[in-house]
């Protein structure tokens, strides 16, 4: 049963970073284009997680904390480029 769900759960997850790319590529202005780029961090997390449940290895939840870490700093770096133009002030 969890076998079931667990595939479920990442055909979902796939399909919403196939989402997210489109919404990268085609997105109209670019803060838009960085929301879906935050977006898509928070789905390649999920995805690790889901991964780690079904192999049942303890690796992946390490890396997926390393990618939140990561998209945070990135994404906190990227907004304040956008809005000042300038990272360190």
């Amino acid at each position: 049963m969890l076998d079931i769900a667990l595939k479920i759960s990442l055909a979902l997850v796939v399909m919403a970073l196939l989402l997210n790319v489109y919404r990268l590529t085609v997105g109209p202005d670019m803060p838009d284009r960085l929301l879906a780029l935050d977006t898509m961090y928070i789905n390649s997390i999920a995805l690790i997680v889901l991964m780690g449940l079904w192999l049942n290895t303890k690796t992946y939840f390490e890396s997926a904390l390393l990618i939140a870490m990561l998209g945070f700093i990135s994404t906190v770096a990227v907004c304040k480029y956008l809005l000042r133009g300038d990272i360190i002030e």
